[in-house]
C-alpha cells in the first residue's frame, strides 16, 4: 500500500498552460521585433530549441549558434526582459487560458486539503504573470513555487524538485509530480516523485518510450464532455484525472 497522497507538484509550461507556442514564442518574437533584430521563431525552430531548458538558455544557445560567438549576457539579459513584458501582456489580455481539466483538479486537490506547488525552469516573473493571469483564480492554491531562478541546474536536473521536497518537509512517497515533458519527468523521476504525464502540444509528439515508468500517460487531464485519453499506465475510464484517479494511480485505495 502506497503511502496517503499530501501534495501535488505542477510544472507550469505545457501543464497547467498551453504557453510555449501560443506565449513564451510569440513574446521572443516580439522582443526580436522590438530590438530591431531580424528573427522570427516558427513552429518547429521553437519545437527543436525546446530541448533546451529554460528561456534565458534558449536565447543564449540560439545568438550562439546564429552570430558564431557567444552572446554578451547583457544583451541576452535586456532581450530576457523584452520577452517577460510581452509575455505579461499576451497573459493580461486573457490569450493563455489554462489547459482543460486543470482549475478543476487544482480546486479539487485544495478542497481536499492537499498541498499544492509549482516547480517550473520558468523565470518568476513568468510564473507571475501566469498567476495574475489564467491562475488569479487559483492563486491562493499553491503554497509555494519553485522557479528557474532558485536553482542552479534546470530540468531535466532534478535539483527544483529535490528543493520542493524540503520545502514540504513530507516524504517524496506521499508527493505525485504532474509535467509534460521528457526533461520535467526525467527531472521528477530522478528526484524520486511518482508522475502523471499530461502531453502537451510541443510534446505529443515524444516516443512514450521517453515516459517510462511515469504512473500513467494521456494527452490532457479532460473535463466533463472533453474527455481524455491514455496512452500508457493505469487506465482512467471516466476520461477525467480527478483526486480518486490520482489516488488509485498511486494504489492509495
Amino acid at each position: 500500500m502506497a503511502e496517503p497522497l499530501a501534495a501535488l507538484l505542477w510544472d507550469v509550461d505545457g501543464t497547467l498552460a498551453e504557453t510555449e507556442l501560443d506565449g513564451h514564442r510569440l513574446a521572443f518574437n516580439a522582443a526580436f521585433e522590438e530590438q530591431g533584430l531580424p528573427w522570427r521563431w516558427d513552429g518547429p525552430i521553437y519545437r527543436r530549441l525546446l530541448a533546451i531548458s529554460g528561456g534565458r538558455e534558449r536565447l543564449s544557445a540560439f545568438l550562439a549558434q546564429a552570430e558564431g560567438e557567444p552572446p554578451d549576457p547583457e544583451r541576452v539579459a535586456v532581450l530576457q526582459r523584452c520577452k517577460q513584458l510581452h509575455y505579461g501582456a499576451l497573459l493580461q489580455r486573457g490569450e493563455l487560458p489554462l489547459r482543460p481539466g486543470v482549475a478543476r483538479l487544482v480546486r479539487e486537490a485544495q478542497q481536499a486539503g492537499l498541498r499544492q506547488g509549482i516547480v517550473t525552469t520558468s523565470g518568476r516573473p513568468a510564473v507571475a504573470a501566469l498567476a495574475a493571469g489564467a491562475l488569479a483564480d487559483l492563486a491562493d492554491a499553491f503554497s509555494f513555487w519553485i522557479c528557474g531562478d532558485d536553482v542552479r541546474a534546470k530540468k531535466p536536473d532534478p535539483e527544483a524538485y529535490r528543493l520542493a521536497i524540503l520545502n514540504l518537509g513530507l516524504p517524496a512517497g506521499q508527493l505525485l509530480a504532474i509535467e509534460d515533458s521528457p526533461q520535467g519527468f526525467a527531472a521528477a523521476t530522478a528526484a524520486g516523485l511518482d508522475t502523471l504525464v499530461t502531453l502537451s502540444c510541443t510534446t505529443a509528439d515524444q516516443p512514450l518510450e521517453r515516459f517510462a515508468g511515469a504512473r500513467a500517460v494521456l494527452d490532457g487531464l479532460g473535463d466533463p464532455g472533453r474527455p481524455a485519453d491514455l496512452l500508457a499506465g493505469v487506465p482512467c475510464p471516466e476520461g477525467q484525472v480527478t483526486l480518486s484517479y490520482l489516488q488509485r494511480l498511486r494504489g492509495d485505495v
